[in-house]
C-alpha cells in the first residue's frame, strides 16, 4: 500500500483477496487509523490463517535478503532452509507478542484485603532491539502495593504478561512503560514499581563491541512515586536479591 495513506485505496472484497496477507492486514490497520509500530500488537487486525501466510511472505523476502548478501542458498547445505527458519522464528517466537492476543489471565478479588508490598522476580525476559533486531536478554522485577479493590493474579501470569510484552522489536525504555501500563490496568494497585536490567547485543556484536555494559531502568507509579521510604524498601530488597 504505497505511502500507507490513512485513506484506504482498495474497496471491494475481490480486490482485497488479491493482496498478500501483509497488505490486507496493513489495509485494515490504516483503515482503522491504528498505529502499527514495531512494538505494537496487531493481533486484533489479523484473521485466521493469515499468520501462516505471513510466514510464507517473510520466507520469500528473507530468501531475497540472503541473495542480496551473495549467499548461495541452493548449494550451501547450511542455508538451504535458513529463510524458512528465520520466518518461523520471527513470527512465532521472538516477535510473537505482535501477532497473538494477550494471554488469558485469571484475576481474583483481594478477599483478604492485602495491602503489603509484593515483589515478583527476577523474571527472565527476551526481546529484540528495534534498531538492529539484535537480542535483548534481561531480568524484570515487579513491585505491587495492592489495595482492597485490586485484582490479584497468579505469579506465573506476571511472567506470561512480561513475555507477551517483551516478545517484540522495541527499546527497553518503552518496553517497561508498556508493561507498567498493562499491569496498572489489570491489577489496579495503589502503587506499581518495575525495574529491568538487560544485556543489549547491539552493543556486544557491533559498534563499540562492549560485552560488559548493561542497561537498567525503572518505572515508579502511585505510592512508589510519592513515598520515598517505600521506594527505598523495594530497591533495597532487589539489591539484597542480587547479592544473594
Amino acid at each position: 500500500m504505497p505511502g500507507d495513506s490513512p485513506t484506504p485505496i482498495f474497496r471491494s472484497d475481490e480486490e482485497l483477496a488479491q493482496l498478500g496477507a501483509s497488505d490486507r492486514i496493513r489495509y485494515r490497520l490504516v483503515g482503522a487509523q491504528c498505529r502499527y509500530h514495531a512494538n505494537d500488537n496487531i493481533a486484533g487486525f489479523m484473521k485466521e490463517g493469515e499468520l501462516e501466510e505471513l510466514k510464507a511472505e517473510v520466507e520469500a523476502k528473507m530468501h531475497e535478503v540472503l541473495r542480496a548478501l551473495v549467499i548461495d542458498t541452493d548449494s550451501d547445505h547450511n542455508t538451504n532452509d535458513t529463510a524458512k527458519r528465520v520466518a518461523k522464528m520471527f513470527l512465532t517466537e521472538v516477535f510473537r507478542g505482535r501477532y497473538v492476543p494477550m494471554p488469558t489471565v485469571t484475576e481474583f478479588p483481594n478477599a483478604s484485603r492485602l495491602n503489603e508490598l509484593m515483589i515478583v522476580g527476577p523474571i527472565k525476559v527476551r526481546s529484540a532491539c528495534s534498531h538492529h533486531l539484535c537480542p535483548i536478554l534481561g531480568r524484570v522485577w515487579i513491585g505491587i502495593m495492592p489495595n482492597e479493590h485490586s485484582n490479584l493474579i497468579g505469579l506465573s501470569k506476571y511472567a506470561r504478561i512480561c513475555d507477551w510484552i517483551m516478545s517484540r522489536p522495541q527499546i527497553q525504555e518503552e518496553a517497561v512503560i508498556m508493561l507498567a501500563d498493562e499491569l496498572q490496568d489489570r491489577v489496579k494497585p495503589n502503587g506499581l514499581a518495575i525495574v529491568m536490567e538487560a544485556d543489549h547485543f547491539c552493543m556486544h556484536w557491533r559498534g563499540v563491541k562492549d560485552d560488559e555494559s548493561m542497561m537498567t531502568n525503572s518505572v515508579m507509579r502511585g505510592v512508589f512515586l510519592k513515598d520515598a521510604n517505600l521506594r527505598r524498601e523495594f530497591l533495597s530488597l532487589l539489591s539484597k536479591k542480587n547479592r544473594d
